[in-house]
């Protein structure tokens, strides 16, 4: 919360002291873990659907991602495109493998499925020490970044994994090493993908914000658009299986929400102004 928003004959007034707001937060942070568990512990009673749809889906040949490259495959005469195959198999190496795994990806879950509500109960505690104006500007904000949280993930699951298990499941340095991934991996390099993608798809939201706090402008974003281009290459790398296909799958759409944060930047600005001309700036 910006505490430096108010002071102590102000804390006096609205009856609320700095112990008061940390009460409060306990209360907020105590209610947003509860969702999370609460949906964590569905995923965990929903075993087999969970793991045998959700998290192992990609891993097999009928994944929908899988059919929908095959049906493209035919229709465009490009062989190259249908996914036959995924010569791998996963496995549990270690005696309490499944059972952490189950634990880990119903936390995943629980998370990902609780991050609307996640948000709301860290807007209401924000939202109180904002200005009038600083309200109106983050209007529909729990909507919209909850929007890009799950076109994000949706993404990272349907696109950037198939594509990257695809890949990692293929690639042989020779035809005598067989491909066989211990669990904790196959759902580490899911989760990876699927939150970094989530997180990365919230680019518009930080363009606006820092825009509308005078830290970043229009003309900035375009002069350093090609430094831009290469630290989300960079991330790119950094968060996907080392394949120039993957790299280029995620870094297009964060490039495109780039572009889309300028526009938005162009908007807040020629808004600003007009602003400015009806005050007598």
């Amino acid at each position: 919360m910006a505490l430096d928003q108010y002071n102590e004959e102000e804390e006096e007034d609205n009856g609320m002291s700095f112990l008061d707001h940390l009460e409060q937060l306990r209360w907020h942070l105590l209610r947003s873990i509860s969702a999370i568990l609460v949906f964590m512990v569905l995923a965990f009673l929903a075993k087999g659907f969970v793991f045998g749809q959700v998290i192992l889906g990609p891993s097999k040949i009928d994944f929908v991602t899988y059919r929908v490259l095959c049906q493209l495959s035919d229709f465009f005469s490009l062989p190259a495109l249908c996914i036959e195959k995924l010569p791998f198999i996963i496995q549990s190496r270690q005696m309490t493998g499944q059972f952490s795994m189950h634990i880990t990806s119903s936390l995943v879950i629980g998370l990902i499925a609780a991050f609307p509500y996640v948000f709301w109960e860290v807007w209401r505690f924000i939202s109180p020490g904002l200005y009038a104006k600083e309200k109106n500007a983050a209007r529909g904000a729990v909507f919209f970044v909850s929007l890009l949280f799950f076109m994000g993930a949706s993404f990272g699951y349907y696109i950037l994994s198939p594509l990257s298990i695809n890949f990692l499941s293929n690639y042989q340095l020779d035809p005598s090493i067989a491909n066989e991934f211990d669990i904790t991996s196959y759902v580490s390099t899911l989760s990876m993908l699927v939150l970094a993608s989530a997180v990365m798809f919230q680019l518009p939201i930080v363009i606006y914000f820092l825009t509308q706090a005078g830290l970043v402008s229009s003309l900035m974003l375009k002069t350093y658009r090609r430094h831009a281009i290469v630290v989300i290459l960079v991330l790119s790398a950094l968060i996907t299986p080392p394949d120039v296909i993957s790299q280029i799958l995620i870094a297009m759409p964060i490039l495109v929400l780039y572009e889309a944060g300028i526009i938005i930047a162009k908007r807040l600005e020629k808004k600003r102004r007009k602003e400015e001309l009806e005050n007598g700036f």
